[in-house]
Order: structure tokens, then sequence, then C-alpha cells
């Protein structure tokens, strides 16, 4: 991976040639007069949506997969798939993109607000997601210096995001899809709302902007309306890696989804809206080969993660500057799928809770020290999502299967992969009990 702290902000030589003609100056004008941009597309949630159901459902539909019979038999294992591209993993690079102003052309100018990297196991059936916050500061190919990453698709399209992430990384990405911002409200009104869990009480009034915000903690059905005003609600502590967060907390719900019948005769509604909404070079057999793999996903062996790194503010420019060791690991761990198989004498654990599950927290240190797990540190939390939360290498899926069969109270609960994110002390692992469960 590049060092993400070698950039020295450099800047484009200066050249001849006339502002018109680099895309780079294009860029700048254009969103400099803007806001920080519209957050429709910033949820994982989404853009796991759209990839893994309507794309492929869709396709599925529309090349005349008897899909609606098969669910309504409720045989959901109907379903097979043969990947045309053979049994090895493949990445795939989620992107959500901004407006870039009334009739504008959708792809053209826009800004990647959501960068999700998928990699996808056909032979373990398995998925892993990592969210790449949109400021990571990179440095972009074809002299453009360093830049705010979601600034590579405004600059120079998919060529130069795709070009950015690969170098950024040092990975290899196979496919790329991208579901533009207004797509989200379409989507939503098809569907007839979805289901949401508000993680807080969210109010915001801009009289300016035309925004104005007033939905309350708690489980909701919220209309198109509604998710637009939820998805724009900009006042985060951690500002966009809040956000990133919460796309993290819908991931597991929302591939829930795809085994729900309900969903899928809703297909038929959702096909203008793909066919305007979504750039891919995926072909519509292998969308629908994915489509299929996905109602084999198991739930409880999806890992995601966030890049790791640390906010920083240069001028008045805010960068998300990566830790390369830790990003590395992520990489590692999450795109080429290493594991270490190693074991610790002994683990340790950390259990934050919120206000109501004090008692369930309780239960879960007797649980775990019973079992031989050191729980070094117990604290208060906020979430209303429960997680389980690895920061050691010791912690692998495998680990965390085998402890739920031991410890009947870590069941049920997000996987995510922190390195450097520990919650209440430097433990092994970090288990959070949320208000939701």
């Amino acid at each position: 991976m590049r060092d993400s702290r070698s950039y020295k902000g450099s800047r484009r030589p200066n050249s001849p040639r006339r502002r018109s003609q680099s895309p780079y100056e294009n860029y700048r004008g254009r969103h400099s007069r803007r806001s920080s941009g519209s957050s429709f597309g910033k949820s994982l949630m989404i853009m796991v949506f759209m990839f893994l159901l309507v794309l492929g459902g869709i396709l599925i539909f529309a090349n005349g997969t008897d899909i609606l019979s098969r669910f309504s038999k409720k045989n959901t294992n109907a379903l097979d798939f043969n990947l045309p591209f053979g049994p090895h993993r493949e990445n795939i690079l989620l992107l959500g993109v901004d407006s870039n102003g009334a009739d504008s052309d959708l792809w053209v100018g826009t800004r990647t607000d959501t960068i999700i990297l998928m990699n996808i196991d056909p032979r373990t059936k398995t998925v892993n997601a990592i969210s790449i916050p949109r400021d990571s500061k990179v440095y972009l190919p074809e002299g453009m210096g360093t830049q705010k990453i979601n600034a590579a698709h405004a600059i120079g399209g998919i060529k130069m995001t795709v070009k950015t992430i690969e170098d950024t990384l040092g990975i290899k990405i196979d496919r790329y899809i991208m579901f533009h911002d207004e797509g989200v409200r379409a989507i939503v009104k098809a569907l007839g709302g979805v289901d949401i869990y508000v993680e807080k009480n969210m109010k915001y009034d801009d009289n300016t902007g035309k925004l104005h915000i007033n939905i309350s903690k708690g489980k909701h059905h919220l209309t198109d309306k509604d998710v637009v005003e939820y998805l724009r609600f900009r006042h985060d502590a951690m500002g966009d890696i809040g956000r990133t967060k919460r796309q993290q907390w819908f991931l597991r719900g929302l591939l829930a989804d795809l085994k729900k019948p309900e969903t899928i005769v809703k297909i038929p509604k959702l096909v203008s809206v793909t066919h305007k909404y979504v750039k891919t070079d995926m072909t519509p057999y292998e969308m629908s080969q994915y489509a299929a793999l996905a109602t084999h996903f198991d739930m409880d062996n999806i890992e995601i993660a966030m890049l790791p790194g640390s906010p920083n503010k240069h001028g008045y420019i805010s960068y998300w500057i990566l830790d390369p060791d830790k990003t590395q690991e992520v990489i590692n761990r999450l795109i080429y799928r290493e594991k270490f198989d190693g074991m610790k004498e002994e683990y340790t654990a950390s259990i934050m809770s919120s206000s109501k599950r004090k008692d369930n927290a309780q239960k879960l240190k007797k649980e775990l020290e019973d079992n031989g797990i050191n729980v070094i540190c117990t604290g208060s939390s906020s979430s209303t999502h429960s997680q389980f939360i690895a920061h050691s290498k010791y912690v692998t899926i495998d680990y965390y299967a085998d402890l739920k069969s031991k410890v009947p109270n870590a069941k049920s609960k997000q996987f995510v992969y922190e390195p450097a994110n520990y919650q209440c002390a430097k433990s092994d692992f970090t288990i959070v009990l949320g208000d939701e469960n």
C-alpha cells in the first residue's frame, strides 16, 4: 500500500495549458462553490442493496429466470450459480456518485461519496466489505497530485478512480458498479419505503438549503422523502467517518432482505430506475450469477471494516489520513483472505453496553470469564447496534464461531475488524451491546 504519510501536498506543476483543458481545474471550479456534497448515496445499505438485489435480481427477472415461482415455494436454495469467470475471488468496487446539477450528465464531474470494496469468494460463499472514507488523502495518477479520494472520479472518471484505489491499496479491481444518488429516492419509492432503525434523534433546519430533518430515535418505516433527509443528516461528532460507520450498521440487515419474497416481487418496478441510475462493466449474465450467489451468503460469515486512519485538517480542508500499517492489515485480512491460525494462551475482551443492557453485560462478562477470557474493561456505549469488534489478528471469523458456541450472549453480533480502534482498552476484541437488540 502506498504510504499516505509521504504525501506532501504536492501540486500539479504549472503549465501553459488552458484552464478548460485541465480536468483538475474544471473540478475545482465546479466544486469550490458547492457544499460538501449530497449524501443520498453514502450508505452501504443502499449500495449493497443495489448491487446484490436490484441489479442482479432485475436482470434475472428480465432474462426470464423463474425466480418468482421459486420464491413462492419458499425454496431459497433452488437458486444456483455458476460464475462465468471461474471460482476465484473477485474484487468488486461499489461507488455512489453525487449530483452535478440539474440537467447535467449523471456520470461526468461527479464525486464518489460512497466507496465500498467488496471481496466475494464463490467457493466459500462469503463476502467481505471495506468502507473507504471519501475524505481519504491519496495521490491521484496522471500528475493530479494529492487529493481526497472522492475527487478521482470528478477529475478522471471511473478509470482514474479504479487506478487510484489499486495504486493506494495494492490490489486489483475486477469489476465496478456505480449508482447515482438520485436513484436512491426512486428505488425507495418503488419499494414503498424502507425499515430503518434510526440510531439517534436527528433534528436539523436549514432554510437556505430547504432541508428540514426531524426524525426520532427508534424503528421507522421511512418514505423516499424521509430517507433522503436521513441520509443528508450531517451533524455527527466525527463528520463523514460517523456516516461511514453507519454504513456498516446496515450491512447485515439489508443483506438479509435478499431472501425476503416480498422484496423480490417488487423487482419489476425497479427496472426503469436501474437502467437510468446504474453504470457498470458487468454483463447481465455476470450480475444474475452474483445475485444467485448472494442467496447463499451466511450472515455470520460477513466481515466488514473501514480503512483505519485519523482525521486531519489542512487549512480549511479536512482529510482522513490512512494508517499505512493498519490499512495493510485490513487489506491482507479482508481482500487477500490471509488467515492467522495461531492461538493465544489467554484472550482479553472489553464490553461496551448501553444503559438498557447493563444486566446483559454482566451476564456476558461472567460467560466470557467462565471460558477463560479475561475481561479487562467494561464501559458505556451510546450505540444502538450490537457488534463484535475484532482488534487482534488472533480473533478470526472461525474464532468467533467457536466463541458463540460456548458463550450464548455473544451471538447475533455484526462482525467488524478494527485493528486500531480500541473502544475501552487494548483488548483482543470488544463486544458492543446496543439498544436495538
